[in-house]
């Protein structure tokens, strides 16, 4: 007996060594654990709110006198009742902006909430705001302008110190907060303690970043640090609220620093980067990141805030949505009634996954453990892979029955990199394989990559992986139907057939840089008015143009 189980639990050895496969390698560069849990939040609100708030400014001077700030209503658990229905996981505050006043009663200038009227001078809107956050479950984190218009010692070594004083003061003394923002806007012309001068900074060198890198690291060491170049995620290169459908997760180490004149990169990632510095969309949910009256009727709707969201997270980045508290302390009515409909869209788009629980087939698999099941079992850290050297690969989906589909959600494992540098999503009808409609390139993935398309109705979809850096490495695979009046279909550039025209006044080189079906290339024009000449008398039945995307340049327009 001891021979034959002997025997049987060598075969046994010898089946389980021969089912283990290796992970795949790891391709470098990878986020850390913080990085990848601070993507997983996805959307997150962002709060303007200070003395600009009450003097209507945007870039306050450094003059504003304190006692105009007095929110006789102000609530921090009615903001944060707000970004949980609107599915925010986080808020990032403006502890201070450029204009130098502190939000809370810091011991190292008068130029703070302390000399308000609000609660007689003993308010503390860092200290509710980390309260409320706290109370609802979502995350906390600052913003603090290295810029400061208001200090007299500012573009001097002492006010390096007093920035780093106050930094330590908002690690230290609010509990945990998972992002620092720091704003690439530094130096220029400002009160500074009366001066009312114009100063200039050497951005890359001036603050000594290296050291509030280590300074974070040690007080708080979940958080992720942001700036126009990371290191821990950075600025997309537009204040928009979009990525470019190409966009990786790299930037070139050292490369990038605050005011960095090739901004618009950004938007893209380094292909060649060798530092992991995902993308971050930050954008207003109205025309100015603090509250003016006279926008109250500019609040972009739910619609346009979806389509963001598809061009953020769905473009591999977060999703920054700015909210201007109101004078009162509160988010506007309307402000809030839209960020919650839009988070609805986004969930009743994305509620039924139509591949949920199937059992795809994959051109290659690296075993069992990695199988292309991974896919859709809903698991984070289950992925599809295949073997190394098989930089491509199709993955191919039964439907039980025939289904309309216009949405696709594809992930990859990104612990162990960014991979895919190109795919191709297809359908079957009548025996034929044909490429869904898209108005973007399908080109990298990341951590999300949602896609938006004409309506198919099909039994079986696949997905063929055409290019990679290595080997395949996919968690996740969902398909949706939308509904039809979920968004309007935009056929790519190249499928438009334009009547030929010329622009009055505008030399002809500079001219063609708005007709070249290049969203990279502007045409500057220095004038209100543009005159199109279309040769003769026609019927228009359409007009497209796009504005500089890195710049929010076009406020109002009229076609005539």
């Amino acid at each position: 007996m001891k021979k034959h189980f002997l025997i049987f639990g060598a075969g046994l050895l010898l089946l389980s060594a021969c089912n283990s496969v290796k992970a795949p390698e790891a391709i470098l560069p990878i986020p850390e654990a913080k990085q990848v849990e601070w993507q997983k939040m996805e959307t997150y609100a962002f709060v303007h709110f200070g003395l600009n708030t009450f003097n209507d400014r945007e870039w306050g001077y450094g003059d504003s006198d304190p006692k105009t700030f007095n929110p006789t209503r102000l609530d921090c658990e009615q903001w944060v009742q707000t970004f949980v229905k609107s599915g925010m996981k986080g808020v990032i505050l403006t502890a201070k902006h450029h204009d130098g006043f502190c939000l809370w009663p810091t011991q190292l200038t008068e130029y703070c909430i302390r000399n308000t009227p609000y609660k007689d001078g003993k308010g503390d809107i860092i200290r509710e705001l980390s309260d409320a956050c706290k109370k609802y479950g979502i995350k906390f984190a600052v913003y603090l302008s290295p810029w400061d218009r208001h200090q007299a010692n500012y573009g001097s070594p002492e006010y390096v110190e007093y920035f780093y004083k106050q930094l330590n003061e908002l690690l230290t003394n609010y509990g945990d907060v998972f992002e620092i923002w720091f704003d690439g806007a530094n130096g220029g012309d400002g009160w500074y303690g009366g001066a009312k001068d114009s100063r200039t900074i050497d951005r890359k060198t001036y603050y000594d970043y290296p050291r509030a890198y280590k300074l974070i690291d040690e007080l708080q060491p979940q958080a992720v640090i942001f700036s126009d170049g990371g290191p821990g995620c950075r600025w997309v290169g537009n204040e928009n609220g979009f990525a470019g459908a190409t966009n990786w997760s790299f930037l070139r180490a050292g490369e990038v620093y605050p005011g960095y004149p090739k901004y618009r990169e950004l938007q893209y990632g380094h292909a060649d980067g060798n530092q992991w510095v995902a993308a971050e969309c930050d954008v207003s949910i109205r025309p100015g990141w603090f509250y003016h009256l006279e926008e109250d009727d500019r609040v972009k709707t739910a619609d346009a805030l979806t389509d963001l969201y598809y061009r953020s997270v769905g473009h591999n980045a977060t999703l920054l949505l700015n909210f201007p508290v109101d004078r009162d302390g509160l988010i506007h009515p309307t402000d809030s009634a839209n960020a919650v409909n839009f988070h609805q869209n986004v969930q009743k788009q994305l509620a039924h996954n139509l591949l949920a629980g199937l059992s795809p087939k994959a051109s290659d698999e690296r075993g069992k453990t990695f199988s292309a099941k991974a896919v859709t079992d809903g698991e984070y850290d289950t992925y599809w892979a295949t073997n190394d050297g098989v930089n491509s690969a199709t993955i191919e989906f039964d439907l039980p029955q025939t289904e309309k589909i216009n949405r696709m959600m594809l992930q990859e494992y990104i612990p162990l990199g960014q991979r895919v540098k190109s795919f191709v999503v297809e359908y079957n009808q009548e025996g034929e394989w044909l490429p869904v409609k898209l108005n973007e390139e399908t080109t990298t993935i990341g951590y999300k990559r949602l896609l938006r398309f004409e309506t198919v109705t099909t039994d079986k979809i696949r997905v063929r992986f055409t290019d990679s850096r290595a080997c395949l490495c996919i968690n996740n695979i969902e398909a949706y139907y939308a509904g039809e009046t979920s968004d309007t279909y935009t056929a790519k550039a190249e499928e438009l057939k334009s009547y030929p025209f010329t622009l009055i006044g505008v030399d002809a080189e500079e001219a063609q840089k708005c007709m070249d079906k290049n969203n990279q290339t502007t045409c500057f024009i220095n004038r209100n008015t543009l005159l199109i000449d279309l040769g003769e008398e026609r019927t228009i039945t359409s007009f497209h143009y796009l504005p500089d995307q890195s710049e929010y340049n076009i406020r109002n327009n009229q076609l005539l």
